[in-house]
């Protein structure tokens, strides 16, 4: 069983004829995914390697059938009301890859996704992907090389970066070790579902037995996620790989994402680690680590 997607979850592409949104396209289709619509205002009557192409969701709905989820790839100044526009034709599941959203309009769309039972995956992310069942977004590129990196398995991947979602993949895909579902949450500071948000959704999943997390300096993500796997007494083990740890010498500066910026001490590599341990969660030093670490987790809990 996966989270969050199936084999036949049905989903639009919003901003379906923008070059990035076409190469997605290709590649989710390709990857066998469900993609019942896409939509470009303006364009509508075309076709994207054969999915139909309307100019509002609301024509997709009425021509198509109710989509369960959208991959939002317009121009920043647009993606709010593509979120709106989504919501508001009861989409469920937003992934959003777009970047340089500014953060007022992104805590307004997740707001309104809170208030309608909705979940957003983003912004700046490369989406969702369960192995040998679905994604959503670029995450993995073409499918010949997703189907090389992930593959099907009791591991869980939570990541603010999409580059390193596919190369902790691959990490374990090396290692034997594969992967129930894999999530890029984005790297930027508001981001619309956090790792300690998607921890019940794995935690009721049979086949996870297990997850890995690529984390950064800044914010409270890792924080979060602590309080919950103590406050929850989760079943899971945790593996996290935490970067940019030079970064405690190099206050205000900011590493990768936009949401890497460390104001203070609990913001701090060495903070988030001392945190993160504290609630039993195993942190490598390095990436190839992981499969290790995680194969030792899982032996102590018999699994």
């Amino acid at each position: 069983m996966s989270i969050l997607i199936r084999k036949d979850t049905p989903f639009i592409v919003q901003g379906i004829t923008g070059r990035e949104a076409v190469n997605l396209t290709r590649e989710n289709l390709d990857y066998g995914a469900k993609i019942i619509g896409g939509v470009t205002p303006g364009r509508a009557g075309r076709d994207i390697y054969g999915v139909p192409v309307f100019d509002c969701v609301r024509d997709v709905v009425e021509k198509v059938g109710q989509p369960e989820g959208s991959v939002i790839s317009v121009p920043p100044k647009f993606t709010v009301d593509a979120m709106i526009e989504a919501l508001e034709n009861d989409i469920k599941l937003i992934v959003v890859v777009t970047e340089n959203i500014p953060r007022g309009e992104v805590a307004q769309a997740v707001e309104l996704a809170n208030l309608r039972g909705a979940r957003i995956i983003g912004p700046n992310c490369l989406g969702i992907i369960s192995p040998d069942e679905a994604k959503m977004g670029g995450v993995g590129g073409p499918a010949a090389n997703t189907r090389q990196a992930y593959t099907k398995g009791p591991i869980g991947i939570m990541s603010r970066s999409g580059g390193m979602t596919t190369e902790i993949a691959s990490t374990l895909t090396a290692a034997g070790m594969g992967q129930s579902t894999c999530v890029s949450i984005g790297g930027d500071a508001i981001v619309g579902t956090s790792y300690a948000e998607l921890m019940p959704l794995f935690e009721a999943d049979p086949e996870t037995k297990a997850i890995a997390i690529y984390s950064e300096p800044g914010g409270r993500m890792e924080a979060e996620l602590a309080e919950w796997v103590k406050e929850h007494n989760s079943r899971l083990p945790i593996v996290a790989f935490m970067a940019g740890r030079f970064m405690d010498e190099m206050k205000g500066m900011r590493f990768g994402h936009a949401g890497t910026i460390v104001e203070g001490k609990e913001d701090t590599t060495a903070e988030k680690i001392d945190r993160m341990e504290a609630a039993g969660i195993s942190v490598a030093e390095r990436i190839e680590e992981i499969p290790a670490l995680l194969k030792k987790r899982l032996e102590e809990k018999g699994n």
